[in-house]
């Protein structure tokens, strides 16, 4: 089996078609979407579109969420939360049902597809170190846990970070995002599974960040959401 686990998308829809296009260049048995549809970017209702029509397992993230329910942003930055309050002012009532509908974890053969982290994977807590990572891994008892949410791509073992996988092992893999990559490359990133060949590969690529960008700040939403897809911080 080959399947594509993208996230944290972000309502970029320049990125997301762009991945998707590689994508269907793959031929891949399944497309997994870990969460982070909306947030952020200017076009929620389209991106959402295209992952319902091409995810069979989709899984909450915190911004789905928040934009659903705007009480659930509590604690995000300043910038999120006017975002957030924007998403939820444009999603029609049946796609914020959606949203709220989605599950927090899903399991395929022997993969884990979580959102933030394996523990309480409803807290959504970040795992952002080799640390984070080796104690999260305590949670899982399938061979591959899937994750997004911190936006950097990353692959541990039970013994640190690896930059290959073996069937005997136990992972966490970070995808990274598709719509706002934050380990300071701009270009989208998402993940490929052989599991067949028992392979891993990160994907990047660029795309039109001006234009998704620019669409950001015409809709009203913070500067800052627009400029940091052209570093990836």
């Amino acid at each position: 089996m080959r399947l594509a686990i993208i996230s944290d998308i972000h309502s970029n829809l320049e990125a997301l078609t762009t991945a998707l296009e590689l994508i269907e260049k793959q031929r891949l048995d399944e497309v997994v979407c870990l969460g982070d549809i909306v947030g952020y970017g200017a076009n929620p209702s389209e991106c959402l579109a295209l992952v319902r029509e091409r995810c069979n397992i989709v899984i909450a993230g915190n911004h789905d969420r928040a934009a659903a329910d705007v009480t659930e942003a509590e604690n995000f930055t300043t910038n999120a939360r006017i975002a957030v309050q924007w998403t939820n002012g444009v999603l029609s009532a049946e796609e914020k049902t959606y949203l709220q509908s989605l599950p927090y974890t899903a399991e395929l053969d022997t993969i884990l597809f979580v959102h933030g982290s394996p523990h309480e994977p409803e807290e959504f807590h970040y795992i952002l170190s080799i640390f984070d990572a080796i104690n999260a891994m305590k949670y899982v008892t399938q061979n591959i846990c899937f994750i997004g949410h911190s936006h950097v791509p990353d692959v541990f073992s039970e013994h640190g970070r690896v930059t290959a996988i073996k069937p005997d092992e136990k992972y966490l893999i970070n995808v990274g995002s598709i719509g706002q990559p934050r380990d300071g490359n701009p270009m989208l990133s998402f993940g490929i599974l052989d599991t067949d060949g028992w392979k891993y590969e990160n994907v990047r690529r660029s795309y039109d960040a001006e234009t998704a960008a620019k669409k950001i700040i015409a809709a009203g939403l913070p500067h800052k959401l627009g400029m940091r897809l052209m570093t990836g911080i």
